[in-house]
């Protein structure tokens, strides 16, 4: 499968994996919690939010294409052929259907996460005379439409290195299409969500990025999503060497942000024909569909000047800190000392988080087969509707920011009620890596034939401290990686007292200030 003409995350047959058919859908608590923001009072369905998608073909659109000629589940804002409007019935694809069908599907038996938002989707085409330049130009279009206001983009693709133009190529983040994605993060302002390499021999590029969500998919056991699913390529120990920098990152840098379901998912084809979808390219429209409903919510807030409010909110870094905080790792027991999570996630060899590197080792902020843990879409909406926190006052137990921080700086958020003992506290920083176009026509647009500059990583740390003195000596928790644009604390508080975040300005190698994103959540000890 791996190394057919086609890149795509077709997933694996669902009759290769036998799982008793119940009630249980990957949009329900046994999933990613979804369908509870459909009803009052959050009333979320992703209206007016528009979202993209970029794959080798595209679905089908009712009115435009036969094949869909009797499905009108899934309804599309545009379809483009690369960055030219899709000419009529060339191009629909089953895999692009069922991808958009997650994200947006108005069927009442199969629904999508966001089934009101805008979907913009292109296909690239034949992969024959194609490649990355063509791949990043149809990133750009999808990311220019609706005036310029997309939020998040789905990557269910990807290239395989051997396509790559550079000798010796390598996971290195410096693909074509890999610095693209982390350009148009940064100069379009959205969230790229792409699919998480699957299988030896995939399609690895652009999952080297730093500014987007890479996704891992989770399996099912009895009654929930909550174990990182066999097929999803991850490093272990005693890994063949020549697969470094060929399916997995060069160094310490791990590749997986966030696990999210991907096995046995019910979806319509464009016959409208009932199909079980598996893989990665699955799990990834999942959290795109999630950042249209939050960001559904962001834009009533802003628009009703609700408080602790600002157009922070539509920020990708925001929306990339807040999914990754309100991950789920451990079940709570009840008396919200694991911050109410609902799951207890397991990696392929049926360990937790806290039994990995991660959990253990402050320099490693995300564990290799699970990121920070399982999406979770009412908790993230819990995480994001806390709202906007300025560390010149205290802040709430549960909150996020958008700020910046200067060179050999660090920005200090004293915690307004203290922290219980025992429980657990998650606190996520994100940031980009500066990547520039070198516009040579000076259009402010990529085109054929230029290139990207790295310009590098600034280094930041995260750290919780005691609300004592200003002295790292002081300090409970600490994510100090030197080669990631995240740093995610998850530890226990081990005694109730005062806390403070602080996020520090470690190393320059672009810009003197760094914007960045933050988000916390903590259990009260009161």
């Amino acid at each position: 499968m791996l190394k057919r003409q086609v890149w795509i995350f077709w997933g694996l047959a669902a009759s290769l994996w036998s799982i008793p058919v119940i009630a249980l859908t990957s949009l329900n608590r046994s999933g990613i919690d979804v369908l509870k923001l459909r009803k009052a009072p959050y009333n979320l369905s992703g209206h007016k939010i528009s979202i993209g998608q970029v794959e080798i073909g595209r679905p089908g659109m009712f009115g435009w294409d036969k094949a869909v000629s009797k499905n009108r589940a899934v309804s599309l804002a545009g379809v483009f052929q690369r960055n030219q409007p899709a000419k009529s019935n060339r191009g629909v694809d089953p895999h692009a259907h069922n991808v958009a069908g997650i994200m947006i599907s108005k069927d009442k038996s199969y629904p999508g996460v966001a089934p009101q938002a805008r979907l913009y989707s292109s296909a690239i085409g034949s992969t024959k005379n194609m490649g990355q330049p063509n791949e990043c130009l149809s990133a750009q279009h999808i990311a220019l439409q609706n005036g310029g206001d997309v939020r998040a983009i789905n990557f269910s693709f990807g290239e395989p290195l051997h396509r790559d133009p550079r000798p010796e190529a390598v996971l290195d983040g410096n693909a074509l299409l890999t610095l693209c994605v982390d350009w148009s993060t940064r100069f379009h302002n959205v969230l790229y969500v792409v699919a998480g390499n699957q299988g030896k021999g995939g399609i690895p590029i652009p999952t080297d990025n730093y500014n987007a969500v890479n996704v891992a998919f989770s399996s099912r056991q009895r009654e929930m999503f909550d174990k990182v699913h066999v097929s999803n390529l991850t490093p272990t120990r005693g890994m063949n060497r020549r697969l470094e920098g060929k399916e997995f990152n060069i160094g310490t840098r791990r590749t997986v942000s966030v696990v999210a379901p991907g096995t046995n998912i019910k979806m319509l084809n464009p016959d409208g024909k009932v199909k079980k979808v598996t893989g990665t390219s699955f799990a990834t429209p999942h959290v795109t569909g999630v950042v249209a409903l939050l960001q559904e919510f962001g834009d009533r807030q802003f628009r009703a000047k609700g408080n602790n409010w600002s157009l922070a909110s539509r920020r990708h870094e925001v929306m990339k800190a807040v999914l990754l905080n309100s991950a789920e790792k451990i079940k709570d027991k009840g008396d919200g000392s694991h911050l109410r999570m609902t799951r207890t996630l397991i990696d392929k060899q049926n360990r937790n988080w806290l039994e990995s590197d991660a959990y253990k080792n402050e320099n490693i902020p995300l564990n290799s087969q699970m990121g920070v843990g399982h999406l979770n879409a009412f908790r993230a909406f819990q995480q994001f509707s806390a709202g906007q926190w300025n560390p010149a006052e205290t802040v709430p137990i549960l909150g996020w920011d958008y700020r910046s921080v200067a060179k050999n700086n660090y920005v200090e958020y004293k915690i307004s009620q203290p922290l219980r003992k025992n429980s657990f506290v998650s606190i996520t920083l994100v940031w980009n890596r500066l990547v520039e176009l070198n516009d040579e026509n000076i259009n402010q647009k990529y085109d054929m034939g230029e290139t990207f500059r790295d310009r590098g990583l600034n280094d930041l740390d995260l750290y919780l401290v005691t609300d004592k003195k200003s002295s790292n000596k002081n300090k409970i928790c600490a994510s100090t990686s030197k080669v990631d644009n995240i740093e995610h604390i998850f530890c226990q508080v081990p005694a109730t007292g005062k806390y403070k975040i602080r996020v520090k300005y470690n190393q320059q190698n672009n810009e003197p200030i760094q914007p960045f994103a933050l988000a916390w959540w903590g259990v009260s000890g009161k």
